[in-house]
């Protein structure tokens, strides 16, 4: 190979680092048309400095790093909406590699890291060689001084494109070419930094607690029984999407007419969860703790601090708490700390049949399973129930069964059996949304079911969504779930001021609150006045 065609090979090596996108939405042939500014930095400041081997590795293990910054960005937003934290998300690779190896199978999953460590290494030696065919050029004193001039002319250049973009200063117009890569290195250290600082205001914070010593509270709920169901990735989407709108909205609406049958009330309104696409833990602890739990630093660290979640309320007014939890298939020690009496994870709901794949059972059986859990107790329960059916990869999605036809499970095998599998379903992403729709509309048909099922003596329900899905199946990146108050009507008529429509579907325009304000409020409304005295808001 001739130097010329070497060095231009090394040159288009180094651009195609310095334009990748991080966005799907920019993932495209348009990003070639950016000029990087730090690549003439970094041809110029070779030809300057010559052949120091620990500089050529320092620079190809940074831009290495910016090339996984950027990967990682592209996977965060594809599944949640947002960038990728060093600081917060590290721990979710993990998690990430788990739901890979349920949809492709464990041999695929260690193919595709090992193919991916393998493919790191060799960008990083193609770097490597990029960065030394020009470090290695002969060239005459007088040149590598004049190369050091240029490369830090253009430097000053891409710091001038950096601040003006990151509104550090403003020009009239934004500087030719673009400082991309540096740019976005230096705003995520930023944001590292900001991080860390918030993480320690945010422990702080989460020791203070307006109700920390309220008494009384909860003493309008009459003793009835209490159950707080989520439900896997429902959002504004089943609502506003016209892929899943008509689907979505009629199962309300025969939901609605069956718990108007059964004597139920009903409102429904709008929630902002901290969170899209998954990490569902994050919704649960900010309904139930009253604080912002957007990002798993903040979600430890409100662990840490011992602040009382609603069941540590509903513990004091003389309710068992339960916890039923089918995706919990390892220990969750974390669950002592948010008041739950008892924790029947998958492994405690006699569940016999087989796994719909990622999906340990479906959700009608979960829902007919606990009553059986829950021995005799003198006191009123309290319970959070978290479905999963709806979770992905959608696939397959149960078929509702008669009641009285629920066993030991087995009765869905030939369900679980029914394809495409994941893989083969997560190639065409219409065929995703599909899934994902009919998925949600059989969660919504079994939880009210459920629910107009339960009789005289019903105890009031909350039915959530804990976050949208992602946004190439959502439709947006709106973070607005539903939420629905059913119960006998004197208890729902308790949550009037809320603004909430009547009935199973929100009115588009209802007030829409962050989920974080959802414990005081429920405690505010189902509490006397006096036992509010001194509690602010």
């Amino acid at each position: 190979m001739t130097k010329p065609v070497y060095l231009a090979l090394a040159s288009l090596m180094l651009f195609l680092v310095l334009v990748l996108p991080n966005h799907p939405g920019t993932m495209n042939l348009t990003a070639l048309n950016r000029f990087p500014l730090e690549l003439p930095v970094l041809l110029l400041g070779m030809i300057a400095l010559g052949n120091r081997p620990w500089l050529i590795g320092t620079l190809a293990m940074a831009l290495l790093a910016a090339t996984f910054l950027k990967l990682a960005d592209y996977g965060m937003f594809t599944a949640y909406n947002r960038t990728f934290n060093p600081i917060l998300d590290a721990f979710l690779m993990n998690a990430g590699i788990g739901l890979l190896g349920d949809s492709i199978g464990k041999p695929l999953t260690y193919l595709a890291i090992a193919g991916s460590a393998i493919v790191l290494v060799l960008v990083f030696v193609a770097l490597m060689r990029s960065l030394r065919a020009w470090a290695i050029l002969s060239v005459p004193r007088w040149g590598r001084i004049c190369s050091l001039i240029a490369a830090i002319g253009f430097g000053g250049w891409a710091v001038a494109d950096a601040g003006h973009h990151l509104a550090y200063w403003t020009f009239e117009r934004s500087p030719p070419g673009s400082a991309w890569t540096s740019r976005l290195a230096f705003k995520r250290a930023v944001e590292m930094r900001e991080t860390a600082a918030d993480l320690v205001q945010f422990s702080k914070d989460a020791k203070t607690d307006s109700f920390a010593n309220a008494t009384g509270l909860l003493d309008q709920l009459n003793g009835r029984d209490v159950v707080l169901i989520y439900i896997e990735s429902y959002g504004r989407a089943s609502f506003d999407n016209p892929l899943y709108a008509p689907t979505h909205i009629e199962t309300l609406k025969s939901g609605q007419h069956a718990l108007d049958q059964a004597g139920f009330a009903m409102r429904s309104g709008w929630l902002t969860s901290p969170t899209a696409g998954g990490q569902s833990w994050l919704a649960h602890g900010t309904l139930a703790s009253g604080l912002w739990t957007s990002d798993n630093g903040r979600y430890n660290a409100m662990l840490a601090s011992g602040h009382r979640w609603l069941f540590h309320f509903a513990q004091d007014a003389g309710y068992r708490t339960t916890a039923i939890m089918p995706a919990i298939t390892l220990s969750w020690p974390e669950s002592s700390k948010m008041g739950f009496d008892q924790v029947f994870a998958a492994a405690d709901i006699p569940y016999e049949g087989n796994p719909f794949n990622w999906v340990t059972m479906p959700d009608q059986f979960t829902l007919a399973a606990y009553p059986a859990l829950l021995s005799e107790d003198p006191r009123p329960d309290f319970i959070q129930i978290a479905l999963i059916s709806s979770h992905a990869p959608w696939v397959p999605v149960p078929e509702m069964l008669e009641w009285d036809d629920i066993k030991d499970g087995t009765e869905f095998n030939e369900m679980a059996a029914q394809g495409p599998t994941p893989r083969d379903l997560w190639k065409d992403r219409d065929n995703v949304r599909a899934a994902y729709r009919d998925a949600i509309d059989y969660s919504l048909q079994v939880t009210f079911s459920h629910i107009a099922r339960l009789g005289e003596h019903a105890p009031l329900v909350m039915v959530i969504g804990d976050h949208q899905a992602a946004g190439f199946v959502a439709g947006s990146d709106n973070h607005d779930v539903a939420v629905h108050m059913i119960g006998p009507p004197d208890l729902v008529a308790r949550i009037d001021t809320w603004g909430w429509s009547d009935g199973l579907i929100p009115d588009p325009d209802a007030p829409v609150r962050r989920m974080d304000m959802f414990r005081n409020d429920f405690l505010s409304a189902f509490s006397a006045t006096q036992q509010l005295v001194g509690v602010v808001e």
